[in-house]
């Protein structure tokens, strides 16, 4: 499997131990950098390059994932899902990991390097490697309703659109009971 990986400065000294942990397992990692420790780097080139480069060998007919990790990973996910044709997830525990592959066929998983030790981390990398798609009908139907937003905007009809909205601005407030949970 070859496996593009990104961070900031925040996670150059995790993506080092990564890039060791991957490859003694056998993968192909691709580094997108950075390469120096910069405390002012941007992370948004450097996590949508490895975005393109699991886009392109997908495309190609490589089998290829992306961990994009730095402080807290929020960032460095939202950049990544820039890229047409991810879906990255941000994992925090083994069964995000797993659930981003099983449900959401995800290609990417972002993770706060300054959430997590090394070791965590590479647990729930490690699952996400390993966990397959699960392929059930629900979940092919979700991201292809996602791919289909991506490509054109378009969205299933909104069961709403035909209903009166109702008005609660001028509901009768004897009703409203604020212990009624």
């Amino acid at each position: 499997m070859r496996i593009h990986i990104a961070t900031d400065h925040a996670g150059l000294e995790f993506s080092t131990q990564l890039q060791h942990h991957l490859a003694a397992q056998g993968h192909e990692v691709v580094d997108h950098g950075p390469i120096d420790y910069d405390p002012l780097d941007d992370y948004p080139a450097f996590c949508v390059r490895a975005a393109q480069g699991v886009v392109a060998d997908q495309a190609a007919g490589v089998p290829a994932l992306g961990v994009v990790f730095g402080g807290s990973g929020n960032g460095e996910q939202i950049a990544a899902n820039k890229v047409a044709g991810i879906r990255a997830a941000l994992v925090w525990s083994i069964a995000t990991a797993e659930l981003a592959r099983e449900h959401n066929d995800a290609n990417v998983i972002a993770i706060g390097a300054r959430q997590h030790t090394f070791e965590e981390a590479v647990t729930f990398i490690d699952r996400f490697v390993a966990t397959p798609f699960s392929h059930d009908e629900r979940h092919v139907r979700r991201i292809g309703q996602i791919a289909a937003f991506e490509a054109d905007g378009s969205l299933l009809p909104d069961p709403r659109a035909d209903e009166a909205a109702p008005d609660v601005l001028a509901a009768d407030d004897s009703s409203f009971d604020p212990e009624a949970g």
